[in-house]
């Protein structure tokens, strides 16, 4: 149960943490955009400035330099260049007067320099309801064929080339006329005056910018399904452990009782036993029929939510360290299993699930007992708020690396283990008595101390 729910948990948290992304990806991106198309339209705006101004300056006749050129002619004939020959100071005054006479050198192709120098990828474009062709200049403006600079270009086309290129530019210029409103460029003449429109889309980046959460979402959809996908298996794969281990759980746990009824149901067929044998398997009958009964209760049990009911721990604990010293004899083995358990301790206790919780644990002890001796100690004390059971031995002990994947179903370093005992307590201890399995203590050939915290009641 609390595996399944981590599992949904770990789910759950891999789309949050998706979605997170993608809103602060969204969120950054949008910003980003932003500051970018101010930039942007910023520099369109100085564009369209520089524009007027200078075809201003062209349309007056001015050299912007005269100025300049007067202010020189003006200090030269004022004899600040007195360190100069009368001869050089005849030939610079010839040069300024050849630089004043000269006319304006401004011409409209710079704007197109200029504009494409600062756009850098901004498409826009320059229209003049007066032209034959309104567009009169474009930047940045993808166009089938070369790609050309002027209005005078698309005329000189062949008809069908030509009507290619202006549905492509009229197709770009209602793009950018839907994205922003148009720039004004208003150019002044001795007798009037010109009105003309700068149009502007978005850069490429901006466009990329835009895609890039959509993007960046798909690889975090990825991640996630993969994960999902990952965790899925392996959330299979453990249920597919579980269910066969306990198969084979339910085999030997059911196993050495039948086989001892198998053995005394032949024995009193054998007819004419003395009194005192007839009682004894009577008895042992009944033992083994009580043991069913509770194999019968310990699998319902897991299937549901069990009953706690407020029990001495060390009652519970006692009736399965007794079965077990019983049946130690039969491992060949001489192992001493002793028992310190404090009889004040009362918690709540499911006794058939808990009971299969200790057997497990000293099973698991005498099976890490390798040699023909060792020993087993039980102990059952109070810490704190908690109640603390521990189940020592002297066994192979387990590497640190080991301690978390003992827990794992189907995870066994016997030969014929299927990995069952472990998990199969782990998970009554935490999921239905709300306690902790843990191992406490353990070295390579040190043996090793196994932990369980109940909350007391």
């Amino acid at each position: 149960m609390k595996a399944y729910r981590w599992t949904t948990n770990l789910k759950a948290g891999l789309v949050a943490f998706a979605a997170l992304i993608a809103i602060a990806s969204v969120l950054y991106t949008s910003r980003l955009v932003e500051q970018l198309k101010q930039r942007e339209q910023t520099l369109i705006q100085l564009i369209a400035e520089a524009r007027e101004q200078l075809i201003d300056a062209q349309s007056a006749g001015q050299n912007l330099h005269i100025g300049t050129l007067n202010a020189m002619e003006a200090w030269l004939r004022s004899g600040a260049g007195a360190r100069l020959s009368d001869e050089e100071v005849r030939q610079y005054l010839q040069a300024v007067a050849f630089a004043q006479a000269m006319p304006p050198t401004i011409e409209v192709d710079f704007i197109g320099t200029v504009n494409t120098e600062l756009s850098g990828t901004v498409p826009s474009m320059i229209v003049d309801s007066s032209e034959a062709f309104p567009i009169i200049s474009w930047v940045n403006v993808s166009l089938p064929g070369d790609s050309l600079f002027s209005s005078l270009d698309v005329l000189r086309l062949p008809d069908q080339q030509q009507q290619r290129v202006r549905a492509r530019l009229d197709a770009s210029l209602e793009e950018m006329a839907a994205m922003y409103d148009p720039l004004p460029i208003e150019i002044t003449y001795e007798n009037g005056s010109l009105r003309q429109l700068l149009y502007y889309g978005e850069s490429d980046l901006i466009k990329e910018l835009r895609l890039f959460p959509y993007v960046q979402l798909l690889f975090v959809g990825l991640f996630v399904l993969v994960g999902y996908v990952g965790f899925s298996y392996v959330r299979r794969n453990e249920q597919g452990s579980l269910w066969v281990g306990m198969a084979k759980e339910a085999a030997h746990q059911l196993g050495t009782p039948i086989s001892s009824l198998m053995g005394w149901t032949q024995l009193l067929r054998a007819g004419e036993l003395p009194t005192e044998t007839v009682d004894t398997a009577f008895d042992e009958i009944d033992n083994d029929i009580q043991r069913l009964q509770r194999v019968a209760s310990r699998f319902s049990d897991i299937g549901s939510v069990p009953k706690l009911e407020a029990q001495s721990l060390a009652a519970c604990a006692d009736r399965t360290i007794a079965y077990i010293r019983r049946r130690i004899p039969q491992q060949g083995k001489t192992v001493t299993l002793t028992a310190e358990l404090d009889p004040r301790i009362t918690v709540p206790l499911n006794a058939e699930l808990f009971e299969w919780v200790v057997e497990n644990l000293l099973k698991n002890a005498l099976d890490a007992i390798e040699t023909n001796t060792g020993s087993i100690h039980v102990e059952a004390v109070r810490e704190g708020t908690k109640a603390v059971l521990r189940v020592r031995d002297t066994g192979k002990g387990i590497d640190r690396s080991q301690w978390k994947n003992i827990f794992r179903p189907g995870y066994s370093t016997k030969k014929r283990g299927w990995g069952l005992g472990l998990s199969l307590a782990k998970r009554i201890v935490e999921d239905y008595h709300g306690g902790s399995l843990t191992v406490e203590q353990s070295q390579p050939g040190q043996g090793a101390t196994f932990r369980i915290e109940l909350p007391n009641s």
